[in-house]
């Protein structure tokens, strides 16, 4: 195995064992809720303005697949539509309160799960950062190029 097929196995490796810890937690925090709907939430937390648009651009999901979530997180109370009074074409999304409890509790367990990772980044210097850092956004232009060489508009599907 070479070291391009190394960092790549790695990286999956690193990206898998983190879900996998977080995951109990997360499900036991969320019940009734998809691990996508709680990441929803929390985008829409984050984002004033949250439209189907920006969702599906974020997740890398269809409109139609974010239509169909954002009806049933409205349906679960967790989040509302409004449209702004110059603009009657555009649907946009904002938390309800029991929306912004869970964004709160997510909140809450990133940060545990930043704390019990601490201990690893503590040794990280700024030269290494700035290194891994430069790869992830070199790699990302890559693959943003060959998704815009395929022809696929996450927007259009």
């Amino acid at each position: 195995m070479n070291k391009e097929e190394q960092v790549k196995m790695r990286f999956r490796d690193l990206y898998n064992k983190m879900v996998w810890l977080n995951k109990l937690k997360m499900e036991d925090s969320f019940k009734g809720y998809k691990s996508s709907e709680v990441h929803c939430i929390e985008y829409i937390g984050r984002n004033a303005e949250s439209n189907v648009t920006k969702l599906a651009e974020s997740f890398y999901m269809t409109r139609g697949a974010i239509s169909k979530m954002t009806k049933k997180l409205i349906k679960k109370g967790v989040i509302e539509s409004y449209q702004k009074p110059d603009n009657k074409k555009e649907i946009y999304f904002k938390l309800t309160e029991q929306g912004q409890e869970i964004y709160k509790v997510h909140e809450e367990l990133h940060k545990e799960f930043q704390e019990r990772d601490k201990v690893v980044f503590d040794e990280v210097t700024e030269e290494q950062f700035d290194s891994m850092l430069s790869f992830v956004e070199k790699y990302i232009r890559h693959l943003d190029a060959e998704i815009k060489k395929q022809g696929i508009d996450i927007k259009s599907e």
